[in-house]
């Protein structure tokens, strides 16, 4: 009876060693390529965070053009340039410049002046009557600037103000009469302290200690920096005055591939590995900069294995117990088969915590990875990619809190499915979601998508409930058509598509049939 109950223990022994091994197999193969896509997923964060920037940048600039424009087409600039010595004409001028600027956040000047640059009117009175450009060189190279510009906008970058020693933004437009003779110009200062605190604003989760930074290829000087103190330094990473001599070199012959993004390693002063992802400006040839220690950046893979590691020796150190009480048979059974659940059950939570959004329940960016393989049509069928992006969603966020943000992103999950209900949703992002749906290849299948991405939109323009109230949000929608080798670029894609065009209007949404690419 004894030897009988000695080969049981040896039996159930061999059985737990081979499951064991087994586990400790799975939990190192799932491990890694769960890490491996969870370092895809940071890096493409990192991008994300840099487009979100690069179009604050776009709109920053475009807004103080606006504000210039506006400014050049008032009558009181006109009837001064027409007369520039008359004064009743000087000082209504003046006295609209004034009142116009109160209107103008972080301005530091706007003003006209003749076309030898002599200030006719400006935000400070004391300004009249300075010449702003006393070298030849100079103002024949404003003047150039301006005539290249035509009746548009002459940007010059990111200086540093003479008058307050500050950093802005100046730009510059010509006022020209009927017969396109140049009378004078207008010019405008922005400080760049409102840019950097609308970037500083973006949600960079996970990247709390990162820093971001504008530098500007004609200078290879630090723009804007969330150090203060950078400002107006070369910088001493050797890959960044690299990138911006490539860029000067690009725009002198254009022969080349142009820049737009990309990422590179370098080590800093304290010996850590950092990560930067930069992002090319052509309009303004600035370069946009996101950086943060690799140690932060992969924080949630390394985490992740870590777990894993010290959860399989945890395993080992159960089993080692286990069979140091291998003459108490019964017990070591019904230890074993309630280890044995904890342990499937531990591994379903982590199965959906890495493919599930926790807050919408909706499948995540690292299970559209690994979806994207396996997609694959039927004879006359396709798969439809519909990308809604909540738009100004940081936006929402800050004007009714987190509780409202999270509430808009529950409803447009609810609205997805109950209109696609034969496609899967999937969050890829913190304010995008992805509907991937399968329908027949003719032209009727692509209508019955395009009236459901309509109803989705209809739907989702209702104002939604929420605990700071009622809110109505915006969408940018886009559609790709495929058949075959999807993967996770058809993302980017759409991104990119919805980034050039801004929010849709109802029933003209984006479309894009991949397959004739």
């Amino acid at each position: 009876m004894a030897k009988k109950k000695k080969k049981q223990g040896t039996a159930v022994n061999r059985i737990l060693v081979i499951q064991l091994l087994v586990m400790l197999l799975l939990l190192l193969a799932v491990s890694f390529f769960v890490a491996s896509k969870t370092r895809e997923s940071a890096l493409a964060h990192m991008s994300a965070i840099n487009d979100e920037r690069a179009i604050l940048i776009n709109n920053f600039v475009d807004s103080a053009e606006r504000t210039l424009v506006t400014y050049s087409h008032a009558k009181q600039v006109q009837d001064l340039l027409n007369n520039p010595d008359n004064d009743v004409y000087a000082a209504t001028a003046q006295k609209y410049t004034e009142e116009y600027s109160l209107d103008v956040p972080y301005l530091e000047g706007i003003y006209i002046s003749d076309w030898s640059t002599k200030v006719l009117a400006h935000t400070n009175h004391l300004a009249r009557g300075m010449v702003t450009r006393t070298d030849p060189d100079a103002l024949a190279e404003l003047h150039d600037g301006m005539t290249k510009a035509g009746r548009g906008v002459f940007n010059t970058g990111i200086i540093e103000s003479p008058a307050s020693k500050n950093q802005i933004i100046s730009m510059y437009k010509a006022i020209y009469d009927e017969n396109h003779h140049a009378l004078g110009l207008v010019g405008l200062g922005i400080l760049t302290q409102s840019l950097d605190r609308d970037l500083g604003r973006v949600v960079v989760a996970g990247l709390e200690n990162s820093t971001y930074a504008i530098v500007d290829a004609d200078s290879d000087t630090y723009a804007v920096h969330s150090n203060g103190y950078e400002i107006g330094r070369k910088p001493e990473i050797p890959q960044i005055l690299e990138l911006t001599e490539q860029a000067r070199n690009y725009l002198a012959t254009y022969d080349g591939d142009p820049l737009s993004t990309g990422r590179f390693e370098y080590k800093n002063e304290n010996g850590k590995t950092v990560i930067c992802n930069w992002y090319y400006l052509e309009q303004h040839n600035w370069f946009l900069l996101l950086e943060d220690e690799k140690s932060e950046v992969f924080r949630l893979s390394n985490s992740m294995l870590a777990f894993m590691l010290v959860f399989g020796v945890l395993l080992f150190v159960l089993w080692f117990i286990f069979r140091l009480i291998n003459k108490r048979q019964e017990a070591t059974s019904r230890k074993l088969s309630s280890q044995i659940v904890k342990t499937e059950k531990t591994k379903e939570s982590l199965t959906t915590a890495m493919f599930k959004d926790i807050l919408t329940d909706a499948s995540n960016r690292v299970s559209f990875s690994m979806d994207a393989s396996k997609f694959a049509a039927k004879p006359n069928e396709c798969f439809y990619f519909i990308l809604f992006n909540v738009a100004a969603f940081s936006q929402i966020n800050i004007a009714y809190g987190n509780d409202a943000g999270d509430q808009v992103l529950l409803t447009t999950v609810e609205a997805l499915r109950k209109v696609f209900q034969d496609g899967t949703v999937y969050r890829t992002g913190s304010d995008e979601f992805i509907v991937v749906m399968p329908s027949e290849k003719s032209q009727e299948g692509y209508k019955n998508v395009i009236n459901a991405v309509n109803t989705a939109h209809a739907i989702l323009l209702t104002p939604i409930e929420t605990p700071a109230g009622n809110i109505t949000a915006e969408y940018k929608i886009a559609v790709a058509k495929k058949t075959s080798g999807i993967d996770t670029s058809v993302i980017s894609i759409l991104k990119d598509m919805t980034n050039h065009s801004g929010e849709t209007v109802f029933e003209q949404v984006q479309f894009i049939d991949l397959d004739q690419r």
